[in-house]
Order: structure tokens, then sequence, then C-alpha cells
């Protein structure tokens, strides 16, 4: 006699083999973050945007979210947020700003916050991209304590050049595109899990951000698809 088949878990399963399973199951239970039209973040992961929009499209990811954000920078970094250039998008004062001193704080810091699961997103501003194990335990911290907080944490890397943090969810390039008479970015998922590589065109309207997707150059690498073209038509006439 046949006998039947059990779908549960036998406790003593590898290490990796349980967490793949959890981490599946997971996905499946916590929803995305739309950040625009067909553009999506999963929450309880570390997602990265490089390129010389990155920190655009980071008020874009913050815009979706309710309650605190944590930005993390290292301390002799010169560039800071303008809060009067941050308002059009998102609430400066739920910005908190952390500067640690040394290098390797930044992602502790990251780490820790992410693992409290009071706040809904974490960006860190690197200078260099973080390695696959630091961004291992980013997404382990992430996921921490997930079923015991309504508001599931997001981790955004924020990387110069066209990045290249191992082991992100999803990689983002984004860079300016504008015209003399429309603001426009151009935006690439040059990386991700579950979808392909795609590009956009978005553009600032009188009623909001509108997006159009665009093709690909099937003669171009991803790294030279996910730069803004030499020659563009006006983006206003794309949308």
């Amino acid at each position: 006699m046949l006998k039947p088949v059990s779908h549960h878990l036998p406790n003593d399963l590898p290490h990796s083999v349980s967490y793949s399973v959890s981490h599946r199951q997971l996905q499946r239970t916590q929803p995305a973050l739309n950040i625009l039209q067909d553009v999506a973040l999963q929450k309880t992961r570390v997602h990265e945007c490089c390129g010389q929009a990155r920190v655009f499209f980071a008020m874009l990811v913050a815009a979706k979210v309710e309650g605190p954000v944590f930005w993390i920078a290292p301390k002799w970094q010169r560039d800071h947020l303008n809060p009067d250039g941050m308002r059009p998008y998102v609430k400066p004062q739920n910005f908190t700003f952390i500067n640690p001193d040394r290098p390797e704080d930044t992602l502790w810091v990251m780490e820790e916050a992410l693992r409290c699961g009071a706040v809904p997103l974490v960006v860190a501003d690197l200078p260099t991209p973080p390695s696959l194990t630091a961004v291992r335990r980013l997404h382990l911290a992430a996921e921490n304590n997930t079923g015991q907080n309504a508001s599931a944490p997001l981790g955004l890397l924020l990387t110069h050049g066209d990045g290249g943090a191992p082991g992100v969810e999803s990689r983002w390039h984004m860079v300016p595109a504008h015209s003399p008479t429309a603001q426009c970015w151009h935006l690439t998922r040059t990386r991700a899990r579950t979808a392909p590589v795609k590009q956009w065109m978005v553009a600032k309207t009188r009623t909001g951000l509108k997006t159009q997707p665009r093709p690909m150059p099937p003669t171009q690498t991803i790294k030279t698809a996910a730069t803004t073209p030499k020659t563009k038509p006006p983006c206003q006439k794309q949308l």
C-alpha cells in the first residue's frame, strides 16, 4: 500500500535548505512595496540603487512607507540631504540621520535597525559595495521578527557607479534624463531574483510621476543599457 507523502519539513534539515524554504514562504506572505507603476520592492529584503539619481530613487521609496526612515551615511561624507529639496516628495521630519565614525559601523547600524523591526525603511549611503556576507546578515536581520511586527522592514543600499553589491534582492540604476521642458529620469532594473531586466522612462507631470517602459537594446549589455543614452528624444513625447 502506498504511504501518503508528508508535506511537513523534518527538523533535521540542513540549515541552508531550511533557510531557503523559509525565505520562499516569507516572500509569499510579505507584500511588495509599490514605488511606481510596475516598479516594486520586496519587503524584508535588502535592495540596491546606483547611478546619479540614486538619492531621488530613495526619496520615491521613502514616500511610500509610513513611519520613520533611518538614513545612515559615514560621518566624513560631505554631501547631505537638503530638507527643502526633500519636501516635495517626503516629510523631512520623519527622517533620522545617523553618521557613524567608522566604515564598519555603517552596516552594523543598518543591521540593528532592520532587526528591531520598528523602522519601515533603512537607507545606507555607502562609499563602496558591501561584501556578500554583510548583505546576507542584512537579509537575516530584516527577516528577524517579521511575524511580530505589522510593518515589515526594507533595506536600501545606495552605491556609487554601477553598484555591484552581491546577494541583493534587486539592483536599480537611475540617472537624470531631463529635457528643456520636462523633468525625466531613466530607470533600469539591472538585477532581480524574480523579475527580468527592464527599463523605464519616469517623467514628472502635473498629476505626479508617470512611467513608460522602454525596450532593452538587444545588442547592448546590461551595464551599458543602464546608462543614459547619448541621444534621447524629449521625454514628454514618450509619455
